[in-house]
């Protein structure tokens, strides 16, 4: 029986990859250079529309690589603008991206994994379970396959990536590095590190390698001001208590005048409490930061029901008071499972929703 070696897929590689790669079919290392600059140029799927290189080279690249790329997808929009993506992979797991339109910016939700392992109880895509790590193509795939939409439906450029989507970012650290590595790269999809965010749960130890390792800019999910409160709502916290993770956060490298956003979702009768929230600003004081604050989502887990908008005003009060930067995050599609915690990768039904290069059906269709 013959075996074949398995075709390269050229959306894994950053361009020092590329370079080593094309060095290894015998060409100069400027060939994986030229290659990556066309890798990201919307609309380009076939070696031999890369001109520059010669017809030779082009044919060996068809033999020993390929370029993949999510060309049978769904998308669903919501009343309020948001856009959700579902991309099938190849072993046929479903992952889910967000587009999130703005006045001034075009934000991307991307996902990290297939499920979760961490495993908060108020997060649909921890329900999941964990399935496994995506590859840095499918991170990437997500990025170009929305960014081409966009483009199609005069929705504008994509502006901002946050990794806030299904799965644990750091939990995926190596691939989630490359990607970033090929999101900032010039001759890769050109964005700015300050256009990117990676939020955690608290990997404390991969936090500290993030640090030292990039320049984008830190979420991270706290929810709770205290141990207690904190296990219950997520597990990690056993592992990598508060303490451990605010001096990390205290002690994390960054540029000046970056601050780390703290991300707070208020549950009724839980942590949304005048007592929390000044427990919160003790707890934030040395740290340099930003607050969001979000009403959890009616579709994040049947636990849970949102404080209400007064309860929430009342917190954000209590924090600014106190001279932090605090927000209040609207949730954003909503009633087409799209918002934060509701990520779940649920289903393929083409009934309620489009096909990738077709009309976005809307919120009541979905």
């Amino acid at each position: 029986m013959n075996t074949f070696p398995a075709l390269t897929d050229l959306k894994n590689l950053t361009q020092e990859q590329l370079v080593r790669f094309v060095e290894s079919l015998g060409q100069p290392s400027f060939r994986g250079r030229q290659i990556l600059a066309w890798i990201y140029r919307p609309g380009v799927t076939e070696f031999d529309q890369m001109t520059d290189l010669a017809k030779e080279f082009r044919a060996i690249l068809a033999q020993s690589a390929t370029m993949s790329r999510f060309d049978d997808s769904m998308v669903q929009c919501s009343r309020d603008g948001a856009v959700k993506f579902a991309f099938r992979l190849d072993d046929g797991e479903v992952i889910e991206s967000v587009l999130i339109p703005e006045e001034d910016r075009n934000t991307l939700c991307v996902s990290s994994q297939v499920g979760c392992a961490m495993g908060c109880t108020f997060c649909l895509t921890g329900a999941m379970g964990f399935r496994r790590n995506l590859t840095t193509a499918e991170i990437v795939n997500q990025v170009c396959a929305v960014r081409d939409w966009a483009l199609a439906h005069d929705k504008g450029p994509l502006t901002n990536i946050v990794f806030m989507g299904m799965g644990e970012p750091l939990a995926n650290f190596d691939n989630l590095l490359d990607a970033i590595s090929i999101f900032t790269e010039q001759r890769g999809l050109d964005f700015s590190n300050r256009r990117i965010t990676v939020s955690t749960c608290g990997l404390v130890p991969q936090m500290r390698q993030l640090g030292d390792e990039t320049d984008v800019n830190l979420a991270v999910s706290l929810h709770a001001a205290d141990d207690a409160v904190r296990t219950s709502l997520m597990p990690i916290n056993k592992r990598y208590p508060i303490a451990e993770l605010i001096e990390t956060c205290r002690t994390y490298r960054q540029k000046r005048r970056k601050r780390i956003m703290f991300e707070y979702t208020l549950l009724e009768g839980v942590n949304d409490t005048d007592a929390d929230a000044v427990q919160l600003a003790n707890l934030l004081r040395d740290v340099p930061c930003k607050i969001n604050l979000l009403a959890v989502n009616p579709g994040g887990g049947d636990r849970f029901r949102s404080p209400g908008e007064q309860r929430v005003l009342r917190f954000q009060k209590i924090l600014r008071d106190r001279e932090f930067t605090v927000f209040i995050r609207t949730s954003r599609g909503e009633d087409i499972a799209a918002a934060c915690g509701q990520l779940a990768g649920q289903g393929w039904d083409a009934k309620k929703a489009t096909m990738l290069g077709g009309a976005p059906t809307d919120g009541e269709a979905a």
